[in-house]
């Protein structure tokens, strides 16, 4: 099994080799058709669908996921490498899958670092060809829901000071003048989470020398972290849009030797649909250094 949350693309070559692999593209349907790694399913709702934080919501999106994870042969004995095409422009939908696997509480789940963007940079071959699978049972371990917050927690974690919120939407969606990455008036209502800070999802990664986007080194990633008060003792709770750039930001954190990291998978499609729920909007009252 392996033990890395990130793996180049060399790597996932050694372990398709060594061990019982699944390769999960989370791309488009178009995109996968057009040529992906061999052997890779394609699972593109990890990116669409779009979760609420009600016992109810979350009951769903668990059996969901258990049940696409599943069919692709997933049954907990397999390494999982998800992938998109990059790191910067797939609004972190690898990273959204790997974060459901650890709500799952899946044993062994991996990100290619560099998606396929690193893959092709690397002279590796694709295909077209799509491969047969025998659908399995993806376990479930509800003990590892703990990663996974509420509407509630948010809302709890707004006046309790032992909790950073992180907010890492894009700057127009911060500020308020965007709801969403789907359209300006997507969402009912413009703004973020009182209390929240703010660190830009794109700031946790960089090119590489072949200009492919990853992830910053820990050293890089912590001085990021601490331009917004987090160390690695802080509790943060994380939100996006709709779990997707949050989950990026997830594994960045991390990889930054951050202990404690819970994601509110609900975000801002949920929080601004609820209109007894506070918001702020306009010019924060901190800035990041």
């Amino acid at each position: 099994m392996s033990g890395n949350t990130l793996v180049s693309p060399s790597e996932l070559q050694q372990l398709q080799a060594s061990v019982s692999t699944v390769i999960v593209d989370t791309r488009s349907p178009a995109a996968y058709a057009e040529g992906h790694i061999p052997g890779a399913v394609n699972i593109h709702e990890i990116f669409t669908y779009l979760a609420t934080s009600s016992k109810e919501g979350l009951a769903a999106l668990r059996g969901k996921f258990s049940e696409a994870f599943g069919a692709a042969g997933v049954s907990g004995k397999e390494t999982v490498v998800l992938y998109e095409q990059s790191m910067n422009t797939g609004f972190g939908q690898s990273c959204r899958g790997y974060f459901l696997l650890q709500f799952l509480g899946y044993p062994s789940a991996s990100i290619l670092h560099g998606g396929y963007d690193a893959w092709l940079a690397s002279g590796l071959s694709t295909t077209t060809d799509v491969p047969e699978t025998t659908a399995k049972t993806c376990p479930i371990d509800e003990a590892a829901a703990g990663v996974m917050l509420t509407q509630e927690d948010m809302l709890a974690a707004i006046d309790d000071p032992q909790v950073v919120i992180l907010d890492v939407r894009d700057v127009d969606e911060w500020v308020g003048t965007s709801s969403s990455p789907y359209g300006v008036d997507f969402c009912p209502r413009k703004g973020r989470i009182p209390g929240a800070v703010w660190l830009e999802w794109y700031r946790m990664m960089k090119p590489n020398e072949d200009g492919i986007q990853v992830f910053k080194n820990r050293e890089e990633l912590q001085a990021e972290c601490r331009t917004v008060g987090i160390d690695p003792d802080t509790r943060v709770y994380l939100y996006c849009f709709k779990g997707a750039r949050a989950s990026n930001t997830f594994v960045a954190l991390k990889q930054a030797g951050v202990k404690d990291v819970r994601l509110y998978f609900g975000s801002w499609n949920e929080w601004s649909r609820d209109p007894s729920l506070p918001i702020e909007s306009g010019p924060a009252s901190w800035a990041a250094a």
